[in-house]
């Protein structure tokens, strides 16, 4: 799978200082090109506009598409559609680091740079954790899921429980008022 993302090469040597821009396709074939199953299917444009000076490669991503996802409440497959815009710069010095998420350090007279690691970062990086089908979007969520009757009756039991004791809290003897405060 090598191959499959050798098109995402940019050759750096013998381009002129300045603006220049590019674009790439992204398939089903480049998201199989990495060992994960994160995401298995999307189809994504990429406008990348590459401005190159003699210290540094100044890289402006524009990422739309849209990628499959398996609901996590019901299972159910649903396409998100994902819209990104990131910067990402290449510095040039004496061995290649990684200075921050969105700078890294390459030795000066590399002549290539391969942006396929960056799209899929950041196109990962755009997927909800929580992976809700497109009809959930108008429920309220709760925080949580009730998933009987008994959990609903336990709930509204610890209510009344809580209003009993507040209740008791307020018919205290006034002599022992005095002491309360003492605890506090």
């Amino acid at each position: 799978m090598e191959k499959e993302l050798r098109k995402y090469d940019i050759q750096i040597q013998g381009l002129v200082d300045g603006d220049h821009e590019f674009e790439f396709e992204v398939n089903d074939k480049f998201f199989a090109a990495f060992e994960q199953d994160m995401v298995e299917k999307g189809e994504f444009n990429v406008f990348l506009e590459l401005n190159k000076s003699a210290t540094m490669l100044q890289l402006d991503f524009d990422i739309t598409g849209s990628v499959d996802l398996i609901c996590d409440r019901s299972l159910d497959g649903f396409t998100e559609e994902i819209s990104i815009e990131e910067l990402f710069i290449y510095k040039f010095g004496a061995t290649r680091k990684l200075v921050a998420d969105d700078m890294e350090i390459i030795p000066f007279g590399s002549t290539d740079i391969n942006v396929a690691q960056l799209i899929f970062d950041f196109i990962a990086l755009a997927i909800p954790i929580k992976r809700l089908h497109p009809r959930y979007d108008d429920e309220e969520d709760e925080g949580g899921f009730i998933y009987s009757s008994k959990a609903a009756k336990a709930d509204e039991s610890d209510l009344e429980t809580e209003e009993k004791q507040e209740t008791k809290e307020q018919d205290i003897d006034p002599r022992w008022a005095a002491l309360k405060s003492l605890k506090k």
